[in-house]
């Protein structure tokens, strides 16, 4: 061979190196969120899968990619949602309550799931135990729903006398008949009338203060929901221009001037969520990893609010306040 016909032979050879090596570099794994609402409304969420992510070594852009789907709260959209994402083959899908997660589980049997939820996914049909889940599903479960009662009566020992006390629901959740069950169980025992008012959109809450308004109601206990989580900051606002005392699971709705707020921390189930998805792309399987159960809830009392509404916490309330906003 002449060294000219040799040098260009080389030379051409060199020039598809970078392009065999970055073929055979391995594709980042490709990770589904699937969710009701939109990345705006959902950020605090998908900040803390995010988070738990890279608790386990992935970090977004980096060495994971996430497809997002937003049902932007038409729940009937779910299925063609979760259906696209198993269509893409993601490695995983992540999600957050019961509506993506029954969504998911329909679309497919073999791509791993991890939820987090406020209902007992064993009742909802979405795994065989909460030690041995089985199937393609895990995820975190936390005491939101059940925690209803409990937040009845707090709110009663902070209103004296016999005023009835409301709750409010998201009609389209599932979980709507059962909270109204048991919370109004909850009520009878300790002697207090009990309403129940609905709303599903925000154009409805003004009409739902309204109504707390003309029925004199001595305090309101928000239902756990994704929609009235995602207006947290409103309620708490319209609770105090109304005066209508209230309760709800957040944090973040008593640090935005609501009353009160007792729950399991929504932020650290998410992060959960984001460090089981990492265990499963490191090779564990859904079936073997247990339901994570929250079982810590915090009481968040703001003092502020309750002098605007012209409310005295009982000391022996306060003493119970894991904090107490001044």
């Amino acid at each position: 061979m002449k060294r000219r016909e040799f040098i260009t032979l080389l030379g051409g050879a060199a020039a598809t190196w970078p392009h065999s090596a970055k073929a055979q570099q391995p594709a980042i794994p490709v990770i589904g969120y699937l969710g009701t609402s939109s990345f705006e409304l959902d950020r605090l969420q998908t900040d803390a899968v995010r988070q738990g992510l890279s608790d386990t070594g992935y970090v977004e852009g980096q060495n994971i990619a996430i497809q997002y789907r937003w049902a932007e709260h038409q729940n009937d959209r779910l299925p063609a949602l979760a259906a696209d994402l198993v269509r893409r083959q993601v490695a995983l899908i992540a999600l957050g309550g019961l509506p993506p997660a029954l969504a998911a589980k329909a679309a497919t049997s073999t791509i791993p799931i991890v939820f987090q939820m406020g209902v007992d996914p064993v009742e909802a049909g979405l795994v065989a135990s909460l030690n041995r889940p089985g199937g393609n599903i895990t995820g975190v479960s936390n005491l939101n729903v059940e925690l209803g009662p409990k937040r009845l009566e707090l709110v009663h020992e902070l209103i004296p006398g016999r005023s009835s006390i409301a709750l409010l629901v998201n009609p389209v959740n599932p979980n709507a008949e059962g909270l109204i069950s048991q919370t109004g169980a909850a009520a009878r025992t300790l002697g207090r009338n009990f309403h129940v008012v609905r709303a599903s959109a925000p154009r409805e809450l003004d009409a739902v203060f309204a109504r707390l308004v003309e029925l004199k109601t001595g305090a309101l206990v928000i239902g756990t929901d994704g929609f009235l989580i995602r207006h947290g900051k409103l309620l708490g606002e319209l609770s105090v221009r109304h005066r209508v005392p209230a309760i709800f699971q957040t944090p973040e709705f008593a640090a935005s001037g609501g009353l009160m707020s007792y729950g399991a921390s929504l932020p650290e189930a998410y992060r959960l969520v984001g460090v089981y998805a990492g265990r499963i792309l490191k090779g564990e399987k859904p079936a073997d990893l247990p339901v994570q159960r929250a079982t810590k809830a915090e009481l968040i009392l703001n003092l502020k609010t309750a002098k605007a509404l012209g409310l005295t916490i009982p000391l022996p309330l306060l003493g119970r306040a894991d904090e107490v906003i001044e």
